[in-house]
Parts: structure tokens; C-alpha cells; sequence
């Protein structure tokens, strides 16, 4: 039973290429169901798109770099498969981080 309650309240997702962030090594980032507390850290940012990242760090309990430095590919999955975690709030919040990284790749300037 426990193990059931344990996978509704937390996703764990790989990362593809592992990376170091302040002296320790990241393969994969466990998130943990949305509190209020994550919205308060991702309002204490600027930009849609660095909210969403901010709420991330919050819920993995990383920092905010940390979601910084994933590629888009991770980061998509990341949004993707913690949905389920961040309530009904957690499907615009996926749209604006996925809407934040096709903005990116449109922008030249990106490229």
C-alpha cells in the first residue's frame, strides 16, 4: 500500500546525459506533488518560462540551475510526466513551459 501512495506522490525521471551542479552529479531528479510552497518560489522569479523552471527546482528540491542546465529534450519529458503531481494547475503549467521552449527554438537568436 505504501508503495502505491508513494508512486502517486512522486515522479522520478533519468536524465539523458548526467551533469555536474555544485559538486554533485545529477543522472536523475525525483519530483514531489506540488505544494504551495513551490508556486511561492516560482513567483519569486521573473519570466513565465523561469516560474515554471523554478517550480520544478522547487518540487525536485534542487536548485533552480539545476533545471536550468537540462537539455529541452528533459526538460519536455520532466513537464510531461509531472503533470499528474502539480493538480489541475499542472496542465497549463506544462503548456507554458513546452509554449516557453517553442518560442525558443523559433527565435533565430536561439539558434
Amino acid at each position: 500500500m505504501n508503495q502505491k501512495t508513494a508512486s502517486a506522490t512522486t515522479v522520478t525521471v533519468p536524465i539523458g546525459e548526467p551533469f555536474d551542479h555544485d559538486g554533485k552529479t545529477y543522472s536523475q531528479l525525483t519530483f514531489r506533488k506540488m505544494k504551495v510552497k513551490d508556486m511561492i518560489k516560482a513567483d519569486a522569479v521573473t519570466g513565465e518560462f523561469r516560474k515554471s523552471c523554478a517550480m520544478y527546482a522547487s518540487m525536485a528540491d534542487v536548485p533552480i540551475q539545476v533545471i536550468e542546465n537540462l537539455d529541452t529534450d528533459n526538460f519536455t519529458e520532466i513537464a510531461l510526466k509531472v503533470a499528474p503531481l502539480m493538480g489541475k494547475s499542472g496542465k497549463k503549467a506544462v503548456a507554458e513551459a513546452i509554449a516557453g521552449l517553442q518560442d525558443g527554438a523559433d527565435d533565430p537568436a536561439s539558434a
